[in-house]
């Protein structure tokens, strides 16, 4: 994924912001919840979405469950975002935030267009807003310094997903894209050779 100079460092300090702003520490974990009452959005499954019908239920949730994770629309100008239940617990946490990081992020919606019968819709696509929005997501899920911060304790990633509400699978991706699997590789390296010296 390619990005703006600088927009990487910015979604980390975005990351510590938004938990200032909500009164956490650092290594908090931030909950998309939070976040989204902070931001004014609204979260609802499709059970809680007026107008569907039971045949639109059953495709959404029974036929292809897999299918789809998340979308944001506008509710009377306010931001609704419409999760997928059938998902685990870390999953929805990762969908739901991903909507929220369009808004930080002050993407367009996306265009939402009916087929003839009215029951299913096609969603447009932008890769760069997509590809920033995941990145902004990460980040704020899991931000670099937090993750030293674990493995400075010797956390695993199994540890670190279960605090942060999020799969052992995003945990282990964002320890290797940021670095910080292979700065703590390094720095037990030379550890291990000063101490060598030192004994010798």
């Amino acid at each position: 994924m390619h990005f703006e100079r600088g927009f990487k460092t910015w979604t980390e300090r975005v990351a510590l912001s938004m938990r200032s702003d909500l009164g956490l520490s650092p290594d908090d974990a931030l909950d998309p919840q939070l976040l989204a009452e902070h931001l004014d959005a609204r979260l609802a499954t499709p059970y809680e979405i007026a107008g569907l019908s039971k045949v639109d239920l059953k495709q959404l949730l029974e036929v292809d469950p897999w299918g789809w994770s998340a979308v944001s629309i506008l509710e009377d100008e306010s931001p609704l975002i419409i999760y997928n239940p059938r998902h685990s617990k870390g999953r929805q946490a990762s969908d739901i935030m991903h909507e929220l990081a369009h808004l930080i992020l002050d993407h367009a919606p996306a265009t939402l267009i009916a087929s003839p019968d009215g029951r299913f819709v096609m969603r447009s696509y932008n890769e760069t807003q997509e590809n920033e929005a995941n990145w902004l997501s990460w980040a704020l899920l899991l931000p670099r310094d937090a993750l030293m911060n674990c493995k400075r304790r010797e956390l695993s990633s199994e540890q670190i997903a279960q605090h942060y509400g999020v799969s052992e699978k995003l945990v282990n991706f964002r320890l290797q894209v940021t670095g910080v699997e292979a700065h703590m590789k390094a720095a037990a390296r030379y550890h291990h050779k000063k101490r060598l010296r030192e004994s010798g």
